[in-house]
C-alpha cells in the first residue's frame, strides 16, 4: 500500500507540473499576441467571448473555488506544510499546478501520519 500511494503522490506532482508548464506556455502565447504585457481585461473579455468559452470559464471558477476552499481547510486538518506555496500558486500560475501540487502534499502527509501510527 505504501508504494501504491508513492506512486500516486509522485502522479499528482507529474501532473502539477504539467499544469504549469501547459498554462504558462498558453499565457505567453497570450502575451506575445496581446502584449507587451499580461492584460488582464483582455484575457477576461476573450474568455468569455462566446458561449463555450463562457461555460468553461463559469466551470473553471466555480471548481476552483470549491477546491481552493477544500484545500484550505484539508491543509489545516492534516497540519500540511508550506500551504502559502499552493496559495501563492494558484494565484500566479493556475489551479492546474497548485491542486495537483497540493494533492502530491497531502499524499506524503497521509503517507507521513500512516508511517507515525504505525510505530
Amino acid at each position: 500500500m505504501f508504494e501504491k500511494n508513492r506512486f500516486l503522490s509522485y502522479f499528482y506532482l507529474l501532473i502539477s507540473i504539467a499544469g504549469a508548464v501547459f498554462t504558462t506556455i498558453s499565457n505567453i502565447q497570450f502575451i506575445k499576441a496581446y502584449g507587451p504585457g499580461f492584460d488582464v481585461i483582455r484575457f477576461i473579455d476573450l474568455a468569455n467571448n462566446n458561449p463555450a468559452s463562457q461555460s468553461l470559464s463559469f466551470d473553471l471558477f466555480f471548481l476552483a473555488t470549491a477546491i481552493f476552499t477544500w484545500m484550505f481547510f484539508e491543509s489545516r486538518r492534516l497540519e500540511i506544510r508550506h500551504f502559502w506555496i499552493v496559495t501563492l500558486l494558484t494565484f500566479t500560475v493556475a489551479i492546474a499546478c497548485s491542486a495537483p501540487l497540493f494533492l502530491f502534499l497531502r499524499e506524503r502527509r497521509l503517507l507521513q501520519i500512516n508511517k507515525i501510527n504505525s510505530n
